[in-house]
């Protein structure tokens, strides 16, 4: 079963000679439990598609598909609840690792399911962080609280830039 689809993908910066193709008619679909990675060099559109894929930013053509849904007309209050994203951490600096974790399942008005929430923060080495705040924590470890977020409300999709691009290979 389908998951993601994109068709058609363009996102262009720029013009006249100083145009970037950043997104030039890309066309792609990704199969539910599908484990995709998009590779490349510096500069060749990577995060410029995961922000299109994602609603975080706008296609100049084409369409995005996230499980039946047609996000690329969404109005910006529809993409905020569609995307629930959290860039570069943003853990919250008055609430614990487990409260932050939670936080986007609380704020949607859902049950937390304190299992599965266990099984991930053990999963990720920070089972004993479960009490501390962000300032208490390493850089490494505040990634692997925001992953644990995004782990915790069980998504259809997610969208990782480089999501541990700052931890050791050993962590990764």
């Amino acid at each position: 079963m389908e998951i993601l689809r994109a068709e058609g993908l363009v996102k262009y910066y720029g013009s006249g000679e100083n145009l970037v193709k950043a997104v030039d008619h890309i066309s792609f679909s990704v199969q539910r439990g599908e484990f995709v990675a998009v590779v490349g060099t510096s500069g060749s559109g990577k995060t410029t598609l995961l922000n299109l894929i994602g609603g975080l930013d706008y296609a100049d053509e084409g369409n995005v598909i996230v499980d039946g849904q047609d996000i690329t007309g969404m109005k910006d209050e529809e993409l905020t609840i569609f995307r629930r994203i959290f860039q570069n951490y943003n853990l919250v600096s008055v609430l614990n690792t487990e409260k932050n974790i939670t936080l986007p399942i609380r704020l949607d008005g859902n049950k937390v399911d304190e299992n599965y929430i266990t099984s991930i923060v053990s999963s990720l080495g920070i089972a004993e962080k479960r009490k501390a705040f962000p300032n208490q924590l390493s850089g490494g470890q505040q990634q692997r609280v925001a992953i644990a977020r995004a782990l915790a409300s069980k998504p259809a999709l997610i969208l990782a830039d480089e999501p541990t691009g700052n931890l050791d290979s050993r962590t990764s």
